[in-house]
C-alpha cells in the first residue's frame, strides 16, 4: 500500500493535526506521501521533512510559540528579524484613505516566520514527496507546488483572502488553497495513494447553519466553497482505496479561528485529537 497523509486547512485549528499525526506514528502508520492545504501545508512540510514523533514535538513547540503572539499583527515573538528577506510585492494597494483596502495584514512577517521555522528551505530536502496547493488569481485554477522554495509555496497556500494580500510568485498571484482544494483527497488518489488518512481540523464534522447576520454571510459562503469538493471526493472515492477520516476529538471548531491565540487552546486541540485518533485506530484493528 502507498499511504498518504492529507492535511486540510483551518487556521489555528490546524494544531489538531499534530495530535492526529502523533497517534498515527505511534500506532505504526507512516506516510509515503503528504499533501496539504493552507495550515495543512505548514504541518505537512514538517512531517514530510522527517516523519517522526520528534518532528511533531518540535512542531508543537512552534505552535505554542505562535499562540503566544498577542495578535496576528504581532509575529515578532515568532519571526526573527531577517534583514535579507525579500519583501513580498503587494497587490491591489490603493491610497484611497485606507492603508490596505484589500487585506488586513502584510505577508512579510508570516513569510519570515515560515522561513525561520520550516525545517528546510526547498522541496528537494524533504524526505517524503510533498505537495501543497494554492489558488491562482489570474488563471482561477489550483496550482500545486512540488519543487523550488518551500516557504514561498506554503505562504501562497496560506494567503487567506482579506487577511493577507494575494502572494506573488513570478508573474502570478495566489490565494489560499482552501478556495480550490480544502482537503485534497483527490490529489492523493491521483498521485497513487491506496491508503489515505485525512487530517482535518473538525469543521467538516459540524453541519453549517444559515447566516443570521450580514457579517456571517461571507464566512458561511467561504465554508461552503471549502467543503463541497471534499464532500464530493469522499463520496466518489473508489472502493479499492482504504480511506480513514481521522476524528478531531472535539465538537467545537469555530468557523473563525483567528481569535484563539492562546496556548491552552492550541495544546487542548493537540491532546484531544491525539486521544480521539488513538481510540479510532484501536477500533480499526
Amino acid at each position: 500500500m502507498k499511504t498518504a497523509f492529507v492535511l486540510g486547512g483551518g487556521g489555528l485549528l490546524g494544531a489538531t493535526q499534530i495530535g492526529g499525526m502523533r497517534a498515527l506514528l505511534e500506532s505504526g502508520v507512516h506516510p509515503d506521501l503528504v499533501v496539504g492545504t493552507s495550515i495543512g501545508a505548514i504541518n505537512g512540510a514538517h512531517i514530510a521533512f522527517s516523519p517522526t514523533v520528534e518532528t511533531l514535538d518540535a512542531l508543537a513547540e512552534h505552535w505554542v510559540r505562535l499562540s503566544s503572539a498577542r495578535s496576528l499583527r504581532d509575529f515578532r515573538t515568532v519571526a526573527p528579524t531577517d534583514p535579507g528577506a525579500e519583501r513580498p510585492r503587494r497587490f491591489g494597494r490603493r491610497r484611497i484613505g485606507l492603508r490596505r483596502p484589500s487585506y488586513l495584514y502584510p505577508a512579510g512577517p508570516f513569510l519570515r516566520m515560515l522561513r525561520s521555522t520550516l525545517p528546510t528551505q526547498t522541496f528537494d530536502n524533504l524526505e517524503l514527496p510533498f505537495q501543497c496547493v494554492a489558488a491562482s488569481v489570474e488563471r482561477a485554477v489550483a496550482q500545486w507546488f512540488t519543487s523550488g522554495p518551500l516557504a514561498e509555496a506554503v505562504m501562497a497556500s496560506c494567503s487567506v483572502p482579506g487577511l493577507f494580500p494575494p502572494f506573488r510568485i513570478g508573474d502570478e498571484h495566489y490565494y489560499d488553497g482552501g478556495l480550490v482544494h480544502s482537503i485534497p483527497i483527490g490529489r492523493a488518489i491521483a498521485l497513487g495513494a491506496t491508503r489515505i488518512y485525512v487530517l482535518h481540523v473538525g469543521r467538516v464534522e459540524q453541519p453549517l447553519e444559515p447566516p443570521e447576520w450580514p457579517w456571517e454571510v461571507g464566512t458561511v459562503a467561504f465554508e461552503i466553497a471549502r467543503r463541497h469538493r471534499y464532500m464530493e471526493e469522499i463520496a466518489e472515492t473508489p472502493a479499492d482505496i482504504e480511506l480513514h477520516v481521522m476524528p478531531s476529538g472535539t465538537d467545537d471548531a469555530p468557523m473563525v479561528s483567528l481569535l484563539h491565540l492562546n496556548t491552552e487552546f492550541v495544546t487542548g486541540r493537540i491532546d484531544a485529537a491525539h486521544r480521539a485518533a488513538l481510540s479510532y485506530l484501536e477500533q480499526e484493528r
